[in-house]
């Protein structure tokens, strides 16, 4: 078990460009296929890690890491996730600063911006569609759609902190759902 952890963070850390959202469907795919928990438990870890501080990724990785193996499953996949970033910021930063203002790892860059895009807006969209706030038609769909409506709005119009809609949303479901 622990070195399915491991091997699992690590593979999802060596593809984790563009921050934890984007790599929630990769995640989701790995758990469920090893049928390490059910969709509706990983639905949960998102939301939780995603009100905890830190990365996502990270947080994911701890809370997946203790259901399934205690304190050692989540040594191991920490140390999963961060082993591939570390090594590779290593050998980026020992030579970025040569090769920064070249034309093509500026291309890349500027290429790779669209895709981490599409990746987080893949995630949100399959979050959405798997807990049934858009896709479906229900008086309980239609006050997700709600909350999701109104939490887009507060953070795009008024800017408020990601921290205090969580926080607002959750009051919500417990009136509305609990």
């Amino acid at each position: 078990m622990l070195w399915s952890l491991f091997w699992l963070f690590f593979k999802v850390g060596c593809m984790s460009f563009g921050g934890g959202y984007a790599i929630i469907p990769i995640i989701e795919r790995e758990i469920i296929a090893k049928g390490w928990m059910q969709h509706e438990a990983f639905t949960d870890i998102v939301a939780v890690s995603a009100m905890a501080p830190g990365s996502v990724a990270n947080n994911m990785a701890i809370f997946i890491g203790y259901q399934q193996a205690g304190i050692l499953g989540v040594l191991t996949s920490v140390l999963g996730i961060i082993l591939p970033p570390l090594i590779i910021l290593l050998l980026v930063a020992a030579f970025l600063y040569r090769v920064y203002k070249n034309g093509v790892v500026e291309a890349i860059f500027y290429g790779l911006k669209p895709v981490v895009t599409g990746l987080i807006v893949y995630a949100a969209l399959r979050f959405a569609i798997s807990n049934q706030i858009i896709g479906t038609y229900s008086l309980d769909s239609l006050g997700l759609f709600l909350i999701f409506a109104l939490s887009f709005l507060a953070l795009l119009k008024f800017r408020l902190h990601p921290v205090s809609i969580l926080l607002c949303s959750g009051i919500i479901g417990v009136i509305f759902y609990g």
